[in-house]
């Protein structure tokens, strides 16, 4: 279930900087900056949904490698829900050019970097996995490579 939360804010903020893209290029009309600034809008909102349960994961990590790079993916988190909400602000405040726009692409590397972590822990660490014994148990599996 946790991570099924984050698909919805990775989502919404790469749909964002592709519609944003698509105004600039001149293929469609304003609307796409408002679908823009909406998805935006829903990438943040969801992001601090998501961050409930993954903070409550940070919480429980007792191995210093995997707390390690938890830490830096809480810290990067923080720094993309800033960096939208910068570019939500700026884009509220009626600035249409290019500046929200490049600091939406700013974000989305850093949520591309974001996405290696949370991958690292889930996929390589075993954080949050429960293997077939454990499952059926209750319990999760946390390995350690």
């Amino acid at each position: 279930m946790r991570s099924m939360l984050v698909v919805f804010p990775l989502g919404l903020c790469i749909f964002s900087f592709l519609a944003d893209l698509i105004r600039l290029a001149g293929l469609g009309s304003g609307a796409w900056f408002d679908l823009a600034n909406y998805a935006i809008a829903g990438g943040v909102i969801g992001a601090f949904l998501a961050a409930v349960p993954g903070f409550v994961d940070y919480l429980s990590v007792t191995d210093a490698r995997i707390r390690d790079i938890a830490f830096a993916h809480v810290v990067t988190a923080l720094f993309v829900a800033a960096i939208y909400g910068l570019t939500l602000w700026m884009r509220w405040s009626g600035d249409h050019g290019l500046l929200p726009v490049a600091v939406s692409g700013v974000g989305l590397i850093l949520l591309c970097l974001l996405g290696w972590l949370g991958g690292e822990m889930v996929d390589v660490l075993g954080v949050g996995v429960a293997d077939d014994k454990a499952a059926a148990s209750g319990g999760v599996h946390r390995k350690v490579a």
